[in-house]
């Protein structure tokens, strides 16, 4: 998939993402998400900071972390970031910046994909709503996370299984076989539990195993 295409499918979940917080009341933005510690109003400043951040902002945030590991680094920037912010100034931020190519330094176009698509299941999830990723973006996403899986603690895991999407031709991996739609198996890469009514295989063994 090209650049152009995948800045469209941010720029869709994004609005997506804008139109879910818009009709969510205060108390659903205080509610827990699928990130371990993070609010959905927490989640919803951390998507919406990456247009924001620039080479100016990297030694700010690589100072106060310093000697802290990467996943440590982003659980305090995100609490630091939405204690800051208001549900007005993030709904606005979504405006301002909905059509934004710009990226965190350091990081590649689909890095942005990854957390539009991924933090909206965060949030949807807990609360019992629904919302289905488009498959081609999903497997875009997917292998990006295949190769930071390394940073997202689900390194063991990607090597040890094959992960064959049912809705999208996709198929990557070698070892005990999950299936299910793509955007189940990115969960799946990024730590993030599967629907189980969506995904099948023997290799859903090994998550159970804490693979």
């Amino acid at each position: 998939m090209d650049k152009a295409a995948i800045w469209a499918h941010i720029h869709t979940e994004r609005a997506a993402l804008a139109a879910t917080l818009a009709e969510l009341d205060p108390a659903d933005w205080a509610h827990d998400t699928l990130c371990p510690g993070w609010t959905v109003h927490d989640v919803a400043a951390h998507v919406i900071s990456t247009p924001q951040i620039g080479w100016g902002a990297m030694p700010g945030m690589m100072a106060r972390n310093l000697g802290r590991g990467y996943n440590t680094m982003i659980f305090r920037e995100v609490k630091r970031l939405g204690a800051r912010e208001t549900r007005e100034s993030i709904l606005g931020d979504f405006e301002r910046f909905a059509t934004s190519t710009h990226h965190v330094p350091t990081t590649t176009s689909v890095e942005p994909l990854i957390d539009a698509l991924l933090h909206h299941q965060d949030i949807v999830r807990p609360l019992g709503r629904r919302r289905a990723m488009a498959p081609e973006a999903a497997a875009v996403a997917a292998d990006r996370v295949r190769r930071l899986a390394f940073l997202m603690g689900t390194g063991r895991l990607v090597r040890s299984v094959r992960l064959v999407a049912t809705d999208v031709a996709w198929d990557r991996g070698t070892g005990p076989t999950i299936t299910g739609p793509v955007q189940e198996l990115l969960m799946l890469a990024s730590g993030r539990m599967p629907d189980p009514a969506l995904v099948d295989g023997e290799g859903l063994a090994l998550v159970a195993a804490g693979r």
